[in-house]
């Protein structure tokens, strides 16, 4: 069905509401599932439009970007109609109608400009039930000459009618949408935000387009299942809960595209009435689905404008937050930071953990700042009470699988950004029947953290964005808590029995996070050697015992402990007990013949200087140094040494202890022997 664009605007122009209504509803009916572009497509059309072709098929090419064009405009004019439509009183089933036609319009980057001005937010904010400031319209352009300039447009086949140049439109940008109906999750973990410097330009030179702060990458799809809305009416839902939420999926859209309408969405304080709105829903006994879109609406400005972040932390954000978690976890206190878990409570439902999601990825971007600071007394008490509902949400399971492992996934990446001292509430918790416990302290929360990162580990994709958080956490919490060190050890380094393979081979925890201190990232492999390091407390001999020297290595001399002079780090502040570790009597037997460089128990092999004389045995000597310093001279190898600090260094930097230079030229070298 080709649905008749320019005719809708003609009626718009008329007032004739019952012929606008329905043709938008046909049109929201076409373009529902429709993003009007994608990357794909856009570089398929890239290749063909520069490729050399015969004329039939430059042509139809041609024809075919005409038509996109046409398209293109089309869509520009509805949009720049629509806002100057919906300043009118419009009728609530017509007002729904024409938010839901701007939410798919608002998908499409090269559109935006008449929806990001400041009076198209304000009145979409005001559709959305935002306390606004007051709005005052300064277009002294009648409806008639606009409506006139519109179709002169369409008419002219004008590329970019009047009032529609997007203050972030680029034609050669790659795009990336975000599907407004809440079933794309924008950058769901918070390691791929990328944070905007803390200079900015001003809102000029945002509005010339000089200058583009970065963007939330694209998310992926939301894998939940949900239920086919019915397209003007929801089920429990009142009419002005679906406008609400189609204007504020308009402004999640537009937030999420447009740095400018990020820019202005900080100037215009809209971030005040968002603040007001999700304090007014969490004193609700019942939160109206309009709620999750507001979270929506709130991670997406705190994560891509930083001073709002700030703000909503000022402005007591993280009360209302931790009062819209409680809400939606429905917390039973049994004590001022211990929640009641009822083992026979249903699990969370779809909607609620869609919401406590959002608040979770809020707060991180809220608090992430506090984790290196001292907080005060009252501060302190708030991550407290916090914390104690974070350790509910590790505890509790979802109606599906996957939102449990989502949920407990950004329930991680919160407690890895509060202040580490408030997080000895996951331990204070009484011992109940059949709970983890180790020294008489509750460990059911530690071990579903470990059960979490096993998962992680054993998943393979993303490693790094999904495993840099867990290990981060257990390192910490392992050197602040000597309790959770030791139940965690267990689980992790248990007294070793068998060293016939190498600690890298095998299926166990230990020798995956072995595995990954050889990974190419850096930041992976240092996390997960830390942890293993402080599980050893930090000490240098035991380090390689469980790991192999060859695994240890990078953080030996990241730490300047190659030379393994020192037993401890000596940049570690942590005060660990002085118990020892006992060896296993299957480990004592075999203890002479591992390799620590490998870690195991090599086979015997045969001595290479069996049946030589002394003579040949320093003549094959000599050889090997001249071998060796021939490579050095031609920058082929590089030969270090260790000096008294424990770090690597060149061996020319040892001074005297370099190696001796051997008196034979490089030209008696037998070339046989040198290719050796």
């Amino acid at each position: 069905m080709v649905v008749d664009v320019e005719g809708i605007i003609r009626c718009i122009r008329r007032d004739d509401v019952s012929s606008v209504h329905t043709q938008l509803q046909e049109f929201n009916t076409e373009y529902a599932q429709c993003f009007f572009f994608d990357a794909e497509e856009r570089d398929r059309r890239k290749f063909r439009k520069n490729k050399v072709r015969d004329s039939t098929e430059s042509n139809s090419d041609y024809e075919e970007n005409d038509q996109e064009d046409r398209g293109l405009l089309l869509r520009q004019s509805l949009a720049a109609v629509l806002v100057r439509f919906i300043r009118k009183e419009v009728p609530c089933p017509l007002m729904r109608v024409t938010l839901r036609t701007l939410r798919i319009l608002s998908r499409d980057k090269r559109v935006l400009g008449p929806l990001v001005t400041d009076d198209a937010l304000l009145k979409l904010a005001k559709a959305a039930g935002l306390p606004t400031p007051s709005q005052t319209n300064d277009d002294d352009v009648t409806d008639s000459e606009f409506y006139d300039n519109i179709i002169f447009s369409l008419s002219e086949g004008v590329k970019t009618p009047p009032c529609c140049v997007d203050a972030d439109q680029d034609p050669d940008r790659e795009c990336s949408t975000f599907e407004g109906d809440g079933k794309s999750d924008a950058c769901s973990d918070p390691d791929s935000i990328s944070w905007p410097s803390t200079h900015r330009p001003s809102i000029d030179d945002m509005h010339r387009g000089s200058i583009h702060h970065k963007e939330l990458e694209r998310g992926r799809k939301d894998r939940r299942e949900s239920k086919m809305e019915d397209e003007y009416e929801e089920d429990g839902a009142t009419g002005d809960e679906v406008q609400r939420k189609e204007a504020l999926k308009v402004l999640c859209n537009l937030v999420y595209n447009s740095t400018w309408a990020q820019e202005r969405f900080s100037a215009l304080r809209l971030m005040r009435g968002l603040r007001e709105c999700l304090s007014s829903s969490v004193s609700c006994l019942s939160p109206s689905s309009v709620q999750f879109y507001e979270l929506r609406l709130t991670f997406l400005v705190t994560a891509l404008r930083p001073e709002l972040s700030a703000q909503l932390q000022e402005e007591a954000g993280v009360s209302i937050l931790s009062a819209a978690l409680e809400g939606c976890l429905e917390v039973q206190w049994k004590a001022p930071y211990e929640c009641t878990l009822d083992p026979m409570a249903p699990p969370i439902s779809l909607e609620s953990s869609q919401r406590i999601i959002e608040i979770l990825k809020i707060l991180f971007n809220v608090t992430h700042r506090s984790h290196r600071q001292a907080p005060t007394d009252s501060d302190a008490a708030l991550y407290r009470h916090l914390v104690a509902m974070l350790r509910l949400c590790m505890l509790r399971k979802c109606d599906i699988p996957e939102d449990t492992d989502e949920l407990q996934g950004h329930t991680v990446n919160l407690l890895s950004a509060l202040p580490l001292q408030c997080l000895d509430v996951l331990l204070t918790v009484p011992l109940e029947l059949e709970s983890e416990e180790c020294q008489g302290v509750n460990m059911a929360c530690v071990h579903n953290l470990l059960l979490f990162m096993e998962r992680r580990l054993e998943s393979g994709d993303r490693v790094k964005e999904k495993l840099t958080p867990i290990l981060n956490l257990l390192t910490e919490s392992c050197r602040a808590h000597k309790e959770t060190r030791h139940y965690i050890r267990k689980y992790i380094l248990p007294p070793l029995r068998d060293v016939s393979q190498r600690p890298e081979e095998g299926c166990t925890v230990k020798s995956r996070l072995i595995r990954l201190m050889t990974h190419l990232d850096t930041d992976l492999k240092h996390c997960a050697a830390d942890l293993l390091f402080v599980l050893c407390k930090e000490n240098v001999r035991r380090f390689v015992k469980y790991t192999g020297y060859g695994n240890a290595a990078g953080l030996l001399a990241t730490r300047g402990l190659l030379g393994g002079s020192a037993s401890r780090s000596a940049c570690s502040e942590t005060l660990y007990s002085s118990d020892s570790d006992s060896d296993t009597e299957e480990y004592r037997q075999v203890k002479d013949r591992v390799n620590p460089v490998t870690g195991r128990v090599e086979a015997e092999l045969p001595n290479p200087m069996e049946g030589m004389t002394e003579e040949e045995k320093e003549e094959e000597a000599t050889r090997l140094i001249r071998i060796f310093n021939k490579m050095s001279r031609d920058d082929i190898i590089q030969p270090m040494g260790v000096d008294a600090d424990g770090k690597l260094v060149p061996m020319a930097g040892l001074g005297e202890n370099s190696l001796t230079e051997a008196s034979t030229s490089d030209n008696e070298l037998d070339p046989v022997e040198t290719n050796k």
